[in-house]
């Protein structure tokens, strides 16, 4: 039966953060999870709305990304707002490190993803919030791009 619910492409994206936030850098870490989250994370049943990423002891987790507790589980089941540990190297997370200590960035997960190895990854961006005048520059060149592409059909 679960079987029928898992989708052959999870995609799930943040955006949001597009909206919020500009982008410098971005990165793939893996994540560690347990035997429900990635169960959950293959029915399409996370949520990045408001996940950041923070350092805690050298170690760099997401918080706040919610993954919904799997139906079929036991009593065994996970917490649905736990914090995951991200897997990166270390070259990868002193820059990250030395990157955060500049005022106004701060890491956001862009997009979660079924790998074709079958292993859950995080995309995660260096990023710099927007200011209100940048967000409104943003939605006019939405809307040029929408007018310019229904005048080509």
């Amino acid at each position: 039966m679960a079987r029928e619910k898992i989708q052959k492409k999870v995609e799930i994206q943040n955006r949001r953060a597009s909206f919020e936030y500009a982008f410098l850098e971005t990165w793939t870490a893996g994540l560690v999870l347990t035997g429900t989250e990635i169960k959950s994370i293959r029915q399409g049943k996370a949520n990045l709305t408001d996940a950041y990423c923070l350092f805690m002891q050298d170690e760099l987790y997401v918080r706040n990304m919610h993954i919904s507790t799997y139906e079929e589980g036991t009593h065994f089941n996970h917490t649905p707002l736990r914090d995951r540990k991200l897997l990166l190297s270390k070259r990868e997370l002193k820059k990250l490190q030395k990157e955060l200590k500049n005022v106004g960035l701060t890491i956001i997960p862009t997009r979660l993803f079924i790998s074709d190895k079958g292993y859950a990854k995080l995309n995660i961006a260096l990023a710099k919030g927007k200011k209100s005048f940048d967000k409104r520059e943003d939605i006019k060149e939405k809307d040029v791009k929408r007018e310019m592409a229904r005048q080509l059909t």
